[in-house]
């Protein structure tokens, strides 16, 4: 991805003061996703949650959700830093402090929090820091930022019983920042679904090998 020259030595956090100045009018993402055919913003469906989770590169993130069966809607932005509406090229200086992250929305009555999370944890590395694959910087950092305290218990619970299947495997510590749901600011509209406009396109995630066993989210 394009953003790791700009992002090499960028692997430490910033502080908010720091950070750049941003704007206040938000970045158009687009009307309808490219696959699904559904509104990117809201307001969403009664009853939709929404789960918000950085995995390194968003672009092959993003496919990585969009598939599933009661996934409403997806879409790729930023969150987890200082700088309000920020634009790709600021969050690959390493300056917003924001890490590459997708809004998937979804039906909890069709599709689980829990098969969400597995997802997230087999389809990256959740132990790389400031990193994904050769991707480096704190644009590509592990997350999961859940709406409510209740979900974040569950997400918590299945880190926990995840880092107990990579330790057994000997694989290393779970570094995903994982906290109560953050503003998520869009990117641009030529990001989302950049893996439907370019099948071809980039995509660094992969996994440990590691299965994430179910079980781990009670409530979820």
């Amino acid at each position: 991805m394009w953003g790791q020259f700009l992002s090499a030595s960028k692997a430490h956090m910033i502080n908010e003061d720091e950070a750049l100045a941003g704007r206040a009018t938000p970045v158009e993402p687009g009307s309808r996703h490219r696959v699904l055919g559904n509104p990117m913003q809201p307001p969403f469906p009664a009853g939709h949650q929404t789960l918000v989770l950085g995995m390194g590169c968003f672009w092959g993130a993003e496919q990585c959700f969009w598939s599933l069966p009661g996934v409403w809607t997806t879409a790729v932005g930023y969150a987890g830093g200082y700088t309000p509406n920020p634009l790709y090229e600021e969050v690959c200086s390493g300056r917003t402090g924001h890490t590459e992250a997708v809004l998937v929305v979804y039906d909890p009555e069709s599709v689980s929090l829990e098969t969400l999370l597995q997802v997230f944890w087999e389809a990256h590395d959740p132990t790389q820091g400031m990193a994904q694959g050769n991707d480096r910087g704190t644009q590509y950092r592990s997350a999961l930022y859940l709406p409510d305290g209740e979900l974040l218990g569950a997400a918590q619970a299945s880190a926990q019983g995840f880092q107990q299947a990579l330790t057994q495997a000997g694989k290393g510590s779970i570094t995903t920042e994982i906290r109560q749901q953050v503003p998520f600011f869009y990117a641009e509209d030529y990001h989302q679904q950049y893996l439907d406009r370019n099948p071809n396109g980039y995509c660094g995630l992969a996994g440990t090998g590691v299965a994430y066993q179910k079980g781990q989210t009670a409530g979820a």
